[in-house]
């Protein structure tokens, strides 16, 4: 499961952190704020991939499970999105952005460790 999920990430994430400086300059975002923003979506765009494998794995024998996923994972993936935000935009005001980032970091550790468990949980009873 957590291979497929780095796979997931690589090909859907990697490719955005790889755009991101030519959007931000199109954006007009401060130079100083790039590598923050690289940052910030470098610990939060596998959160979300990690996220998203559980919930797909919860509605995996369901039939038309669609607007499930999108209602179980939406308040999931509120606080990485407001962290992440957060961090920028409290660095662009001159404060300090450490809270969030390591809030995040611990977002990253934590499911890294327990979502591909819940995952495989899932699949299993699912299938049984």
């Amino acid at each position: 499961m957590a291979v497929r999920t780095f796979g997931h990430w690589l090909t859907t994430a990697v490719p955005l952190l790889l755009v991101v400086p030519v959007l931000g300059e199109f954006l007009y975002l401060p130079h100083a704020q790039l590598p923050l923003l690289m940052l910030t979506l470098l610990l939060g765009t596998p959160v979300l991939s990690l996220l998203g494998a559980v919930v797909a794995a919860l509605t995996v024998g369901l039939k038309r499970s669609g607007i499930l996923v999108a209602l179980l994972a939406l308040p999931l993936y509120v606080p990485v999105l407001v962290f992440g935000a957060g961090s920028v935009a409290a660095s662009a005001q001159g404060l300090d952005a450490s809270g969030a980032l390591l809030l995040m970091a611990a977002m990253l550790v934590a499911s890294a460790v327990l979502a591909p468990l819940a995952a495989a949980a899932a699949i299993r009873i699912a299938q049984g």
